[in-house]
């Protein structure tokens, strides 16, 4: 089916200056065009930000902050995406994808450069709160503009890829971030750790910045008003897969947040680890995204969407376990690849899971939903994390994450799961709306 765009595609096609243009057909394997250009804007928004926030907590480090500072600066960076979604997804709404996408591609590089230079704790709080209200559009934005540059044939396929080539190009990222301080002395150039973590930090903001080029390109298709039903609409506030995605998605998104930002710091702690081998670790993670999120689609196609999420992220679970109990360096960082694997082979599954089981009138709308109710929790994990691990130790929240992690896998199995393709139906289409595909 193809369709024409309504009045906020319209908008967001004659902001980027083109004509319009319609959605790919349903039945079309192939990715499009206009996919390929948003591939490539999110290729280096993803890479600059990948580099940048696996190296600012270190660069916080050698400012004189501990991991409680942190945990309260990533709280502020949480908080900004809270204030900012909701209106981000009533703006997406009325002016359209396109523009919002274009504001969060120039003011989150710049957030990151002022926090970069600004190393004050009051600048800190205020320009970590700013960047979260910039990183948030990118959140409102990325599944709906994916969803609407595919169709359900190709759609976690998409998903996959974009997720799993941006993680690739970070791993050369993790190796710059390694290796820098050696090339710089064999130039000649000698600096102290925090500036090169500064001038690598700079860098990655410029490269998170270049992506604004293909996506001044982008137009981006809508479905027609019409695809949605007037008794649909009704009942887009009581959506009942929302109703059950949402608590577990948000308990997931904790489990990550508690973790992800103090990876760095847990090895710089735990191990004494130089920046050198922390780059190796960081792109050896990225590759084990890498593999794992190509071999997605794979897993979801021979057990099922909703089971495979299950399966990673009892994998996660248990490499979590086994981190708390890790006693040497070489352990630690295997585990450590496991885990990373784990997380993000989740990821296509549970965004392409988010954006088959709801209308496409309704997708800005249930991001939005999502992405509010993830920083909600993301904001109280990450700063509890931070005084947790002050006040236990990295063993003890840990073991907690394992099990927080296990209650998720949970959720998704009896929460989620009754609510997908075990009735056959989609949960927002009427009684005689199959489901394409039994194994979703």
């Amino acid at each position: 089916m193809t369709s024409t765009l309504d009045g906020e595609g319209l908008a967001a096609n004659q902001g980027a200056g083109g004509p319009p243009c319609s959605v790919a057909g349903g039945s079309d394997r192939r990715l499009s065009h206009e996919f390929w250009l948003f591939f490539t804007a999110a290729f280096f928004f993803d890479l600059g930000f990948a580099v940048y926030f696996f190296l600012f907590n270190l660069y916080l480090l050698d400012c004189g902050f501990n991991e409680r500072m942190m945990g309260f600066i990533g709280g502020a960076l949480t908080l900004g995406s809270i204030v900012g979604t909701v209106p981000a997804g009533i703006v997406a709404k009325k002016t359209g994808l396109w523009q919002v996408l274009m504001v969060c591609f120039c003011v989150a590089p710049l957030a990151g450069v002022l926090r970069v230079l600004f190393t004050a704790q009051t600048s800190q709080f205020l320009l970590a709160f700013l960047g979260g209200i910039a990183m948030c559009l990118w959140g409102v934005c990325f599944s709906p503009v994916v969803a609407r540059l595919t169709n359900e044939e190709n759609r976690a396929f998409a998903f996959s890829l974009i997720f799993s080539v941006s993680i690739g190009s970070s791993a050369g990222g993790g190796l710059v971030c390694g290796y820098l301080p050696f090339w710089l002395h064999d130039f000649g150039i000698v600096a102290s750790p925090v500036h090169i973590k500064q001038m690598i930090l700079l860098s990655a903001c410029v490269c998170a910045l270049l992506g604004v080029v293909a996506l001044y390109k982008l137009r981006v298709p809508l479905v027609a008003e019409a695809a949605v039903s007037s008794v649909q609409e009704g009942r887009q506030g009581l959506n009942p897969f929302l109703v059950r995605f949402l608590p577990a998605m948000a308990l997931w998104s904790a489990v990550a947040a508690a973790f992800t930002p103090f990876v760095s710091v847990y090895f710089v702690r735990s191990f004494q680890m130089p920046l050198a081998k922390l780059g190796w670790i960081f792109s050896a993670a990225q590759i084990a995204q890498l593999l794992a999120g190509l071999v997605a689609p794979k897993l979801y196609q021979a057990v099922g969407r909703t089971n495979g999420i299950v399966m990673t992220q009892a994998i996660a679970a248990s490499a979590f376990g086994l981190l708390a109990v890790s006693s040497t360096s070489s352990h630690a960082v295997a585990i450590y690849l496991v885990l990373s694997a784990g997380q993000w082979m989740s990821s296509p599954g549970l965004y392409s899971m988010l954006m088959d089981s709801v209308p496409d009138k309704i997708r800005s709308s249930a991001s939005s939903l999502t992405i509010f109710s993830n920083s909600v929790v993301q904001a109280a994990a990450t700063a509890l994390a931070g005084i947790c691990l002050v006040h236990f130790g990295y063993s003890n929240v840990l073991i907690a994450l394992m099990l927080a992690a296990g209650v998720a896998a949970a959720l998704f199995k009896w929460l989620v799961s009754p609510m997908m393709c075990r009735s056959g139906k989609r949960p927002y289409m009427s009684n005689e709306a199959q489901c394409p595909s039994a194994s979703e």
